[in-house]
């Protein structure tokens, strides 16, 4: 319940420091009073939700005639959950512009507590059984850790999850079970509000990358949840949900990331192998494919310093597609020849 309270401490200091104290002796002792029944219908009431509009400015790849989806591929929208970690309403204010994003995109997308954890598990069941649309669950500090909890928790139901982002979640979070297709870490390992080094169990086979941003000086727990460029990926992500299929190829690769110092984050879904062409270097491969050198060289460890050898395999990080985007694009008519 700590949240982000230590470091706001640091920098108040005095009597700004023994004020908060009070403020967090008082908000506990009401939290500890209060019914869990009152607080889950506190938290419902002032919950996000709101009837999703048209979709915003869709993307060529969500405006063309679909081909027939195989069914591993949802035509129901996504449905997305998020939670505040610890004095959420001050500090997890992230999560509240991001489910406004989310709705201007055209989709449902509800805040809670992750005091309600639980309530909302059973909330999320019930919500998937009468629409099987993707679920989307997306947590800051604590309410990362709620959110691999809900993931777990579904998986007792054989309810799958189409997509886990936690955001400097809590050290205690548990592993990613493997009824989740794609699961995304965005941390700081060497903070000890969040710092949650989330891995997944033994046998998961979704989409896995994991991005520690503890070299970036500008990104604290306090603010991690609210850059806005993560927040824009995320948008775009949960917009192609609906025509992405995440189990059409086995095992892909995990990803593990040290995001270096002034890098931009690109939130990859997983790795992929790829042949190396004769005469290829690391260095062409990473213009080729647009994929910055240093996110190679540690998807390849130890390849920076050796020649490469065609047909040698390399992991090189990629997005998942819509399938739209993965079909050759129409042939305009041709014209009739008049004689």
């Amino acid at each position: 319940m700590i949240g982000g309270a230590l470091m706001t401490w640091r920098c108040l200091g005095g009597a700004g420091a023994r004020r908060l104290l009070a403020m967090l002796v008082v908000a506990g002792l009401a939290a500890g009073a209060q019914p869990e029944a009152a607080r889950a219908g506190a938290a419902v009431a002032t919950a996000t939700a709101k009837p999703a509009g048209p979709a915003a400015s869709p993307t060529p790849a969500a405006i063309r005639t679909l081909p027939e989806r195989p069914p591993e591929i949802s035509q129901a929208p996504p449905r997305v959950y998020l939670f505040r970690g610890a004095l959420g309403p001050l500090f997890s204010t992230g999560m509240d512009r991001l489910a406004e994003k989310i709705e201007k995109a055209g989709f449902l997308a509800s805040v809670y507590e992750f005091t309600l954890c639980d309530l909302i598990a059973l909330q999320v069941a019930k919500n998937y059984r009468q629409n099987q649309g993707p679920i989307v669950l997306i947590g800051h500090s604590m309410g990362g850790l709620c959110s691999v909890r809900i993931a777990i928790a579904l998986q007792e139901q054989n309810i799958p999850v189409s997509l886990v982002v936690t955001i400097d979640p809590a050290h205690a979070t548990k592993r990613v079970p493997p009824n989740v297709q794609r699961f995304i870490n965005l941390f700081l390992s060497d903070n000890i509000l969040g710092g949650g080094d989330v891995k997944p169990e033994p046998g998961f086979r979704g989409h896995y990358a994991s991005f520690d941003m503890k070299d970036h000086d500008e990104v604290t727990h306090i603010n991690i949840d609210k850059m806005e460029d993560v927040h824009a990926q995320l948008v775009t992500m949960i917009s192609q949900l609906s025509q992405t299929s995440a189990t059409a190829e086995a095992d892909p690769v995990q990803l593990r990331y040290l995001v270096p110092p002034k890098a931009s984050v690109e939130l990859w879904d997983s790795g992929v192998p790829v042949p190396v062409r004769p005469g290829e270097t690391l260095d062409q491969i990473a213009s080729n494919h647009r994929v910055p050198l240093w996110a190679l060289e540690q998807s390849n460890r130890g390849l920076a310093t050796m020649p490469l050898v065609a047909g040698q395999r390399i992991i090189l990080p990629r997005h998942l597609q819509p399938q739209a985007a993965n079909q050759p694009a129409p042939q305009p008519p041709e014209t009739p020849v008049r004689r």
